[in-house]
């Protein structure tokens, strides 16, 4: 299989990893409005563990109005044709001014899982709300990706949407089964071009795995995760590499422990991580800043741009008594893009 950059879309754009991504209950208007207010780069609206079953439908609703109040995302191609952005319908929750006039957060919706029997009724709902894409729990494997694929690509065509606009997160670590068919993701994926297309970022879990086996802990007592969840988070940010997405990592559940969060986030950064879950808003202006470039990196990265655009035919050059090349120079786009995002909020 031949891997595609984490930072590359199909046109060659250089895409912004989301630094930060806020999970928020489907059916709470009122933390919906405080996040719409937030410094998240993403909301993931829930309709999985934070619903209980029976508000399951009313929270559809409610999160499909919420898409609906916002104008829709250019990268989804056609105009609403029974909503219109200007005018949200009655009880919708409408976003909210931001602070410092920053962009809007994406808006991702967490659906229930492959194996729930409630995953098609969640994407009949929320569809033609056009989220800028989904955040699947409990894959136990990548053709359960590829069938997710195939559900899209019916509901885009008859939305009238562009074929593959709905990106796609999978939290990739949540059962036994999931964990051993990591592996087996670039095969998989070679044969199911446009499922690969959708997907954006791996992400992992502690949670739901420590439950399935029976585990008293996933960390020990300084906070570090144990031998299956060390395994569970090598093998996710190794599965990234592998396909060439986004790794984003778990959640830190302890939104008080401010110190407990900052090493987390150094040890996410450091190992290639490049965003990280949130549960609570006061978690992400640590989390955006742990992801933002530092001077020296932005220094060394637009020195790399000039020297690539000086000697625009050079697959290879020397910077600094280094060799750099085309991965190099994808890296400091994406850390200048970065940068220029950030500036964009301030």
């Amino acid at each position: 299989m031949q891997t595609r950059s984490p930072d590359v879309e199909e046109a060659g754009h250089v895409s912004v990893p989301l630094r930060s991504l806020l999970f928020v209950p489907g059916d709470s208007e009122r933390k919906q409005a405080k996040a719409l207010d937030s410094p998240a780069d993403a909301l993931i609206l829930d309709l999985e563990d934070s619903v209980a079953r029976a508000q399951l439908p009313a929270a559809r609703v409610r999160v499909r109005e919420l898409l609906l109040s916002r104008p829709l995302p250019v990268h989804h191609g056609a105009q609403r044709s029974s909503q219109s952005s200007q005018h949200p319908p009655p009880g919708s929750v409408a976003p909210s001014p931001r602070a410092s006039d920053r962009s809007p957060p994406q808006l991702w919706v967490r659906v229930n899982a492959p194996a729930s029997g409630q995953l098609l009724d969640d994407l009949v709902a929320i569809m033609p709300g056009s989220p800028d894409g989904l955040v699947l729990p409990k894959v136990d494997c990548a053709s359960q990706i590829a069938e997710v694929d195939h559900y899209l690509t019916a509901l885009e065509a008859s939305e009238g949407r562009i074929v593959g606009a709905t990106r796609l997160i999978v939290i990739a670590t949540e059962t036994p089964k999931a964990l051993l068919a990591l592996h087996t993701y670039p095969q998989v994926l070679a044969a199911h071009r446009s499922a690969t297309a959708r997907l954006a970022a791996l992400t992992w879990g502690c949670e739901d795995l420590a439950a399935q086996l029976g585990a008293s802990a996933n960390s020990d007592a300084a906070g570090v995760p144990t031998g299956p969840f060390r395994l569970a988070r090598s093998w996710c940010l190794l599965t990234c590499a592998a396909i060439g997405v986004q790794a984003i990592d778990k959640v830190f559940v302890d939104f008080r422990d401010a110190a407990g969060l900052q090493r987390e986030l150094a040890d996410a950064r450091r190992d290639g991580f490049t965003g990280k879950l949130a549960i609570h808003p006061e978690q992400l202006e640590a989390i955006n800043s742990a992801f933002n470039p530092t001077e020296g990196e932005l220094s060394r990265a637009r020195r790399i741009v000039a020297a690539f655009a000086a000697s625009p035919q050079a697959g290879v050059l020397s910077l600094d008594g280094q060799m750099i090349d085309r991965p190099h120079l994808l890296q400091a786009r994406r850390l200048l893009n970065i940068a220029a995002r950030e500036a964009g909020y301030s």
